[in-house]
């Protein structure tokens, strides 16, 4: 069934009130009548005319300002998408740009320097592939969001075990987060299980996961935990390290926001991480804030549809 638009509803809405008023003004044209009579006097056929008359030219009228409306409405939302697209766009470009520039500048170091020894070609073959990394990790990332916003009727829903999901990433960053001497506490039951897409799932976790271990700093502690109510799994990812400052509380979401971009990008953040997890969030029927933890520390609270 398609969608009414915005002017739409309001003609439809104004009329209908229209109408309804028209035929209580017709049927009880006098206050002191408290029943219905029929048409007697022939003032009464022409009030019902007069009706009609003015219904239909308001109508017209409702009906040319309602299309102006929703082409005004289309317009704004057709230059916000352009410019958000613009942004976006210059992002990826000046995102795409660093590691590439690094891939260029080794290799033609190490190109134009046949001499140089072992142990500094090593080297900036490794560099080299780090950048090739971070860049594959930016590619892998604009892709799962283009997926997202372009392709959502083309994404594979199954039954999703999101605790063995869970306790998969736990295993896989457990190197990880053993080097920054963090623990984690998983205390997800072993019986949730929510219909959706296995790997946006996948990256909603693995990408809150990584922004710990990236951010929370050293010697903290992260707590997953879930609990089901109104047919909803509602999920809390909470760390107890430095946390981020009330003002960007609302703005992590954004596609590649940092608070520092420096340091974010010498930890190999894309920048694109929580981005993606809000938008998995959203195609599973569900919602996401973060806020500050009691006692300090970052704490995401989400749901997932069941």
């Amino acid at each position: 069934m398609k969608k009414l638009s915005e002017g739409r509803k309001m003609f439809l809405s104004v009329m209908v009130i229209f109408i309804i008023y028209a035929i209580i003004f017709i049927l009880f044209e006098d206050y002191d009548r408290n029943f219905l009579l029929p048409f007697e006097e022939s003032s009464d056929w022409h009030l019902l005319l007069f009706s009609l008359v003015v219904m239909a030219g308001l109508g017209v009228l409702l009906h040319r300002y309602s299309q102006r409306m929703d082409e005004r409405i289309n317009q704004d939302q057709i230059n916000k998408e352009t410019q958000l697209r613009r942004e976006l766009t210059q992002n990826i470009s000046h995102e795409l740009k660093t590691p590439v520039a690094s891939i260029l500048g080794y290799t033609e170091t190490i190109l134009g320097h046949p001499e140089m020894d072992a142990a500094t070609r090593r080297q900036f073959i490794e560099r080299t592939q780090s950048q090739a990394r971070r860049l594959t990790s930016l590619l892998q990332d604009i892709s799962t969001l283009n997926r997202m916003d372009y392709a959502a009727d083309k994404i594979t829903i199954e039954r999703v075990d999101v605790s063995r999901i869970v306790s998969d990433i736990v295993s896989e960053t457990a190197l990880a987060a053993s080097a920054k001497r963090m623990k984690v506490n998983n205390h997800l039951r072993q019986d949730i299980i929510v219909n959706g897409n296995s790997s946006l799932i996948y990256s909603i976790f693995r990408n809150l996961m990584d922004n710990a271990i990236n951010y929370a700093g050293e010697d903290t502690t992260v707590a997953i935990m879930a609990s089901e109510h109104a047919g909803k799994w509602h999920f809390t990812f909470t760390d107890n390290g430095a946390g981020i400052p009330e003002e960007h509380l609302s703005r992590i979401f954004e596609r590649f926001y940092r608070l520092d971009k420096g340091r974010s990008r010498s930890l190999g953040g894309t920048g694109l991480g929580l981005a993606i997890v809000k938008n998995a969030v959203v195609m599973h029927g569900g919602t996401i804030k973060a806020q500050a933890a009691t006692g300090g520390g970052l704490c995401f609270k989400f749901t997932l549809k069941k």
